[in-house]
């Protein structure tokens, strides 16, 4: 029997009969993973399996290729964030390009600790330029790692203006669009671009 136990982040949770979820998660070690919650969708598992919150996940399966079962206890909610529409996209963004993108059970650590600091941000900082930039050098690294590095990268340094923030952003869209989201991970274009729109009416 194979099994797991992590600190990971939700990345994306899908109902799955009558009372359970899908859950989609990135951990340090073992990448994104995927686990069947057996009343996911409950009163009280509903708020812990929020795209964004850090869970200590369980996840036992009777053979590696077998979708195994998944308990969580959360860690870390990014809940309290969702009410604030610009945070609430960064955040929808993120976790879904992540689990959209991302092979399961590849370990991608540098990913885990960006993601990590990204919502991290996302909670703390002052302005949105802090974690629009932060969210920038993440989907650089994601390029990075999926085998689709820019041969020039766009250096934007801590204290940038937020016009070079969303030229960063401009370009690494631009790749993003053209190499990931192609097929079924098309509709993640609407997401990001519902995430740029709002980003550019916060500092008109």
């Amino acid at each position: 029997m194979a099994s797991l136990s992590a600190d990971a982040i939700v990345c994306a949770v899908r109902a799955h009969g009558e009372h359970g979820a899908i859950l989609r998660a990135l951990t340090h070690d073992a990448g994104l993973v995927a686990g069947y919650v057996r009343g996911g969708r409950s009163r009280r598992l509903r708020p812990i399996l929020v795209p964004g919150n850090r869970v200590a996940l369980e996840l036992r399966s009777r053979t590696e290729a077998q979708l195994g079962g998944a308990t969580v206890e959360l860690l870390e909610s990014r809940a309290p964030l969702l009410a604030e529409p610009l945070a609430a996209a960064a955040i929808d963004w993120v976790t879904s390009l992540t689990a959209a993108t991302l092979p399961e059970g590849q370990p991608y650590p540098a990913l885990y600790t960006v993601l990590s600091a990204v919502l991290e941000a996302i909670g703390v900082a002052p302005s949105a330029r802090q974690w629009a930039l932060a969210l920038g050098r993440y989907e650089l690294l994601l390029l990075a790692e999926l085998g689709f590095g820019l041969e020039s990268r766009p250096m934007v340094a801590a204290g940038s203006s937020m016009a070079d923030v969303l030229h960063l952003l401009s370009v690494t869209g631009y790749f993003i669009d053209r190499d990931l989201l192609d097929g079924r991970n098309r509709a993640l274009a609407g997401v990001r671009q519902r995430l740029t729109d709002r980003l550019g009416r916060a500092v008109a």
